[in-house]
């Protein structure tokens, strides 16, 4: 049986123009859903945010800018290190603006965990199960 891959990280959320403060970020991947990528970001035991991610696109995401839509990421080098910079458009204001985040994480460490994920379940391998999904939908599980 397939396992549940899970990783807890520190990033880096931007605030303002140039100032980062640290939040954990708690990566899953579950081989029931075997495109996604959740993370949940907390900071003093509160969540943030969650935020379910295509798992090949922050792969691509390591590599080029990818996303034109509420999620964006792109590669970063900063210093010694790769980053993966994550940016998240959340719900409108009232004034019209949106909800907006800029996150950082070491490129290297979100990278082992897609290839953990990928020891789980290769890509080409993903299985999705449409007939148990109708099924739930129609009984309204």
């Amino acid at each position: 049986m397939n396992s549940i891959v899970h990783k807890t990280l520190v990033v880096e959320l931007q605030a303002g123009a140039a100032d980062r403060f640290p939040v954990l970020a708690h990566l899953s991947y579950e081989p029931s859903d075997p495109f996604a990528v959740t993370v949940v970001f907390s900071h003093d035991g509160r969540v943030l945010a969650r935020w379910q991610l295509d798992r090949e696109m922050v792969a691509e995401g390591l590599v080029r800018p990818v996303g034109i839509g509420d999620v964006r990421l792109r590669p970063e080098s900063r210093g010694v290190g790769r980053e993966l910079r994550m940016e998240f458009l959340g719900e409108a204001h009232a004034d019209g603006g949106r909800h907006h985040a800029v996150v950082f994480a070491w490129a290297e460490t979100v990278g082992a965990f897609l290839h953990e994920t990928r020891l789980t379940v290769p890509p080409g391998c993903e299985e999705v199960r449409v007939d148990d999904f109708l099924a739930d939908v129609l009984t309204g599980n």
